[in-house]
């Protein structure tokens, strides 16, 4: 089950029509020109791309046109966020009151709906901690974050549904300065990035022919992770190829079927035991997990790496578990979601629903996990 969070912006876009060139600072004027709300419409064009798949994704969203109005009239389920947001009358405020109340909830993925003020007003609240999808609603869509249209974004989501690769990329987020747009005065502005999933094209930098060469990809996530590795940091190799091609970029002595410790790119212990981790994880303040997925079955905990128990991987938290594999792993399991057996299931029920997977250097994938 997946779960989304969906942020509706009922006034994008609303200037467009009236010749308002947008939305900012012009909505009575747009609304006593004769504009119609047109937000929520291109929303549903989104949503409907995701009807099959209705049992297979859970809502948190808004109340009244930021959300819930819709949700209700299509029949998807949906909770409530927490956030004092009213019914009508709704502003700029109450979207990033709602994206920190989405991202507090760790939502697999955030739609919205707007603009590139909109854009803005998410980036500024969620950068790039958890990803984003927006619905283009406005008159000015200049930001990277947007489907092309409101049903490509419906298919983007619709394909994670569908177990497809789904890629994560850094997106940029612009705006113009409105008022001398409406001079004919184009003035963009960068205000950060955010992390948008794309449809996956199964295509690495280093391919042989369009299949993965698997010793220069293994290489490729192997720099990957080494460059994102920090000092200070408790590291716990898991088994297998992949993360053993990571201790041999460290240069560090490897435990194919076993569990390594690596603190500032040096082997501090080797081979440890879940009582070992234990006691490793009382002695730093921060530890990532980095584990690769067995292929053919999908599995990241359950087979081969029983040293993570719950109470471990409770510990850890699931966004310090980084996950490695080659798309052609991935590929292989034809659309079937990666597998958390940790022999809790409340825990696996916890952690159910998406994990970005590092594929080669600066380069991830979404994938669902149950």
């Amino acid at each position: 089950m997946l779960t989304l969070g969906l942020i509706i912006n009922p006034l994008a876009g609303i200037g467009g029509a009236v010749g308002l060139k947008g939305s900012d600072g012009v909505v009575a004027e747009a609304l006593a020109r004769g504009a119609e709300k047109k937000a929520g419409q291109r929303t549903q064009q989104a949503l409907e791309q995701l009807l099959p798949f209705s049992d297979r994704c859970h809502f948190l969203t808004c109340p009244g046109e930021m959300g819930a109005d819709l949700l209700t009239r299509l029949g998807f389920s949906f909770d409530l966020v927490s956030a004092d947001i009213p019914l009508s009358d709704t502003s700029a405020e109450h979207t990033r009151l709602a994206a920190e109340a989405m991202a507090a909830a760790a939502v697999d993925l955030l739609l919205f709906a707007g603009g590139d003020g909109t854009a803005r007003d998410i980036c500024a609240i969620v950068g790039d901690d958890i990803p984003v999808l927006g619905i283009p609603a406005g008159v000015k869509i200049h930001s990277a974050v947007y489907g092309i249209t409101p049903a490509a974004s419906g298919e983007v989501v619709r394909a994670l549904l569908e177990g497809k690769l789904i890629d994560i990329k850094e997106a940029e987020v612009r705006d113009l300065d409105e008022e001398a747009f409406r001079h004919d005065q184009v003035r963009a502005r960068h205000y950060g990035e955010m992390r948008v999933p794309q449809l996956g094209h199964f295509v690495q930098s280093v391919k042989m022919g369009g299949i993965e060469s698997e010793e220069l990809v293994l290489a490729d996530i192997a720099a990957h992770v080494t460059a994102e590795m920090e000092d200070d940091v408790l590291y716990l190799i898991g088994s297998g190829k992949t993360t053993q091609a990571i201790m041999d970029d460290l240069g560090l002595d490897n435990t194919l079927l076993g569990v390594d410790a690596v603190f500032n790119r040096e082997l501090i212990a080797a081979d440890v035991t879940a009582a070992d981790i234990l006691t490793l994880l009382d002695d730093h303040s921060e530890a990532v997990a980095i584990l690769s997925i067995m292929g053919g079955q999908g599995h990241i905990i359950g087979r081969g790496n029983q040293q993570f128990s719950p109470h471990i991987l409770r510990c850890l938290s699931k966004k310090n578990v980084w996950l490695v594999s080659t798309k052609s792993k991935l590929t292989a399991l034809q659309g079937r979601p990666l597998i958390i057996d940790s022999g809790d299931p409340q825990l696996d029920k916890e952690w159910a629903g998406t994990m970005q997977v590092v594929t080669g250097y600066h380069d991830q994938v979404v994938y669902p996990l149950m």
